[in-house]
């Protein structure tokens, strides 16, 4: 019973002035930060869309500080490895690691024996930008809207089909949560990525699919699919004549997100550093610019912000997942 507090005492006697000195260097490390290369690890392969634009802020950070931001991906298991790897890095502000809707705010009610705890493991810096899913369809589907969609699946329940990048994918719940909102039921049809069956919507295999503004657009735009709603809580600035679901169904949102977050136990003066830095980068018009080029909107938060955004959207989507008696394989 008592060895911890014994154990304590040792500790806190041995510490003695050279622990004081530690203690003492402490803020001044923090004020010299970064004084070596800091990583940004990358959950996901090169040329997804949370890596093209998380890219770009790295060479942005690397103009700015007197040390570089290389990114380095490691992907596999719907971000899984990634995300453990960043949990177990140190935590002295030099792994930066990118969070995203699906990484930690869907697995964590999806994927049993999750090996990092999306709140507990990860302070979060700021979200750094929201990418809005579509409804898209065939150009030769019937429904033009979402009451005639609503309307269509209603009278054949389970007789129109949609495709998605995988079961508990972004593009899957937010179908689910469109369906349940809707009254209706929606068939599934899920792919091994978006890729495929965005190649099965042109190709006319199946009607209709929830996609991401930017791997969507120039489809749209070529006129080889029809974008029906946006699934953001207003329209996306790239397509500001297709309206949002909430339109019809208020209070529906399901927006695909990417931010920077940092092992838990990262000092504040560091923390804090970051947040001024990637938000001030993010509200450089310049910069928010170029992020709607690349498909995603600017959304810096203060860190108190995006810790309560995090945790209200491993909130909603499980809730989403719980009624649609959505599960995945451990």
């Amino acid at each position: 019973m008592f060895r911890y507090p014994a154990r304590r005492q040792f500790l806190g006697a041995g510490l003695g002035l050279a622990g004081a000195a530690v203690l003492a260097k402490a803020p001044l490390a923090a004020e010299n930060w970064p004084s070596r290369p800091v990583r940004m690890l990358i959950p996901f392969p090169p040329g997804q869309a949370t890596d093209t634009i998380l890219r770009y802020i790295a060479d942005e950070l690397s103009k700015r500080w007197p040390q570089r931001v290389v990114v380095e991906n490691r992907a596999g298991g719907a971000g899984v490895v990634g995300m453990e790897a960043g949990a177990r890095a140190a935590a002295d502000g030099y792994t930066l690691v990118a969070s995203t809707s699906g990484t930690n705010g869907i697995n964590p009610s999806l994927i049993p024996n999750l090996p990092y705890d999306a709140v507990r493991d990860f302070t979060y810096i700021t979200t750094v930008f929201t990418i809005p899913l579509l409804i898209v369809a065939h150009p030769s589907f019937g429904p033009n809207s979402v009451p005639e969609l609503l309307a269509a699946a209603k009278a054949d329940p389970g007789g129109i089909n949609y495709g998605s990048g995988g079961p508990g994918t972004s593009q899957h719940l937010s179908a689910e949560m469109f369906a349940g909102r809707g009254g209706v039921k929606l068939t599934h049809v899920p792919y091994k990525g978006s890729g495929p069956a965005m190649a099965d919507l042109i190709a006319g295999n199946i009607p209709m699919m929830f996609d991401s503004v930017a791997s969507a657009l120039p489809h749209i735009q070529g006129g080889r699919i029809k974008a029906l709603a946006v699934t953001s809580a207003g329209r996306a600035p790239q397509l500001p004549d297709v309206p949002a679901i909430a339109e019809f169904l208020p209070g529906y949102e399901a927006i695909g997100w990417g931010g920077l977050c940092v092992p838990a136990a990262t000092p504040r003066e560091v923390v804090e550093r970051l947040n001024n830095d990637v938000t001030a980068l993010l509200r450089d018009p310049q910069i928010a610019a170029r992020m709607l080029q690349l498909g995603g909107t600017a959304a810096p938060q203060t860190i108190e912000g995006a810790n309560t955004f995090v945790a209200n959207e491993i909130r909603k989507w499980g809730e989403v997942a719980r009624a649609a008696g959505v599960k995945l394989e451990g």
